[in-house]
């Protein structure tokens, strides 16, 4: 663990040991950190945040370019880390890891143009500032799936807008956040400015949101844990980027080439193990039989299941046993439910470890089944029959989630009017739901399961900072 700028253990001298879903091997022996460990994070945050404060903006963005540069020097090195741990193959990692460098670099671009400004006074000769403050402490809590880009999209405008942070990723890809927290150690914050605390998020999690040391949280995970986050850090300033269910919508008007093209990227980047995922493909009656013919043509032709390590593989396994036996009751139900199996459906054999599962096409897909209900975060192209614009939106907002949804159509208006709509915090007309820009603001409405505030650009510093009032005679 990193705290107070110095590596070292868990107080109790406990460790647990991750190992890789792609090979099965023991890959790192991770402290196993418990609530004093969080606490002493804490507090060294707290001794930091001070100093750390009065820095200039344009301070702060030089040491966030400095971790930028150091990612860069590493990029061989954290991609290969991030496939052994999470299991995305190596040219994901490898984009990944080119993202992460743009996160740190917005961020300290953005720090320096984050801006308060001069109101109106009733007095007259009275001059009113509206000043910017860091909030103090935020912590940060992340997931597995995107270990590098997830953090970096908290801790480094948290950091550029001048508050310190204590940060304790998912267990399943702790080597990989130790990797990151290596290029953070190696750019010379001042002690306590940045620090990294290992273990169970019930544990190290809740202590981070729930202790009065800390001053903002920010969440990137699922629905359940993230209301428990909620809860914990109740009266505190806090962004959570939820879960999704979220919908791609193919009209009779589409493109079916590149709506097929794009349901590939929207169901097995990262083998669907994302938030942004096409967790259900809405595709009109008319257009359906020759969509399901071209996407599962290209599933077969493009999509290949293998060790991530090797040039052709294209989807690696998943990432922990959890996600698998709910890639397995998602499938098992729709079928039973009288889902059509066009491809995969199953898990693959003969790999290192049982967490390989086939890329999965199902057709004809009941709107009440799990797969289409829920976040299923598999690989997985569940296909249900529309009849019209407003079934598709009516769909959508029948969800409780509230991410991202998609549509694809020629016609602008047809694709507007679903943008009007749909309550999803974020809308792409004619590209994937995967489809993202680290720059631009991104969480769910409110009102539904998908989170509050926004990652993204300057959403964080807007949330981590405070407006002061400054009133001079």
């Amino acid at each position: 663990m990193f705290v107070d700028g110095a590596w070292g253990s868990a107080q109790s001298g406990e460790t647990f040991t991750a190992e890789s879903p792609a090979t099965g091997e023991a890959i790192a022996e991770v402290p196993q950190g418990a609530r004093e460990d969080a606490q002493r994070a804490i507090a060294a945050a707290n001794n930091a945040a001070g100093a750390w404060s009065r820095t200039t903006a344009f301070e702060r963005a030089a040491l966030m370019h400095r971790v930028a540069d150091e990612v860069e020097k590493r990029r061989d090195a954290l991609a290969h880390t991030l496939t052994l741990d999470q299991g995305k193959p190596l040219h994901e990692s490898r984009d990944e890891v080119e993202e992460l460098v743009a996160y740190w670099r917005n961020a300290a671009e953005d720090g320096k143009r984050l801006e308060g400004r001069l109101a109106n006074s009733f007095t007259p000769g009275k001059r009113v500032l509206l000043v910017r403050r860091p909030r103090g402490v935020i912590g940060v809590i992340t997931p597995w799936n995107w270990p590098y880009t997830m953090p970096a999209e908290l801790i480094a405008p948290a950091l550029a807008s001048g508050n310190t942070v204590v940060w304790t990723p998912a267990s399943t890809t702790a080597v990989a956040a130790a990797a990151l927290a290596e290029c953070v150690a190696a750019a010379d914050l001042p002690p306590g400015v940045f620090n990294l605390v290992t273990g169970p998020g019930s544990v190290v999690g809740d202590e981070i949101a729930r202790n009065p040391g800390t001053h903002g949280v920010g969440f990137i995970g699922s629905t359940e844990t993230g209301r428990k986050v909620a809860g914990a850090a109740a009266g505190k300033a806090a962004v959570l980027e939820l879960g999704g269910n979220g919908p791609v919508v193919v009209m009779d008007d589409a493109d079916l080439g590149l709506a097929a093209e794009a349901a590939v990227t929207a169901c097995y980047l990262c083998a669907g193990q994302s938030c942004t995922a096409g967790e259900r493909l809405l595709v009109h009656r008319d257009v359906r039989d020759e969509f399901v013919a071209r996407l599962a043509m290209l599933v077969a032709e493009r999509v290949v299941l293998g060790d991530p390590f090797a040039d052709g593989t294209t989807m690696g396994p998943l990432n922990n046993a959890g996600v698998a036996e709910k890639m397995d009751e998602h499938v098992r139900d729709a079928l039973e439910r009288g889902a059509q199996l066009i491809h995969g459906g199953a898990r693959a054999e003969g790999f290192p470890t049982d967490l390989y599962w086939q890329p999965t096409v199902l057709d004809a897909v009941p709107a009440d089944a799990l797969v289409a209900q829920e976040e299923t975060f598999g690989p997985v192209a569940p296909i249900v029959a529309i009849d019209s614009l407003a079934q598709a939106i009516e769909l959508t907002n029948a969800s409780p989630y509230g991410l991202l949804s998609a549509i694809f159509t020629r016609d602008l208006a047809q694709g507007l009017r679903f943008a009007d709509e749909v309550r999803t915090g974020w809308v792409n007309v004619n590209d994937s739901s995967n489809y993202w820009e680290a720059h631009l603001p991104f969480g769910g409405r409110a009102g539904t399961a998908s989170g509050i505030g926004r990652v993204g650009g300057t959403g964080p510093m807007e949330s981590f900072t405070e407006l002061q009032t400054v009133v001079v005679g």
